[in-house]
């Protein structure tokens, strides 16, 4: 069983295609958003197979808190396209 720690190319392309605002949308704050959560949750599955991996742990934690910093600028802009994606992608908040 192979657990990768970051997401494929294919499955971040993926995700850009699905949040994009417009074509070759891959710095909006949905995108950005999206691509993030989609790495935290790999690394969290690595991380609870790799306890002892406290790097990974750093690169966690420091992905968390740009993602938090992106959903607050994206709430204060326009609570609407926040609200969907945050329902979108299925955090709680």
């Amino acid at each position: 069983m192979e657990i990768t720690m970051a997401i494929s190319q294919e499955q971040k392309n993926e995700i850009i295609k699905k949040y994009a605002r417009h074509d070759g949308d891959t710095g909006s704050a949905e995108v950005q958003i999206a691509v993030l959560t989609a790495d935290i949750l790999a690394l969290n599955d690595h991380l609870a197979v790799h306890k002892k991996d406290h790097h990974s742990y750093v690169g966690l934690m420091k992905k968390i808190g740009h993602r938090r910093n992106l959903l607050a600028y994206l709430r204060k802009e326009d609570i609407q396209r926040y609200r969907e994606l945050i329902k979108s992608l299925g955090l709680r908040r």
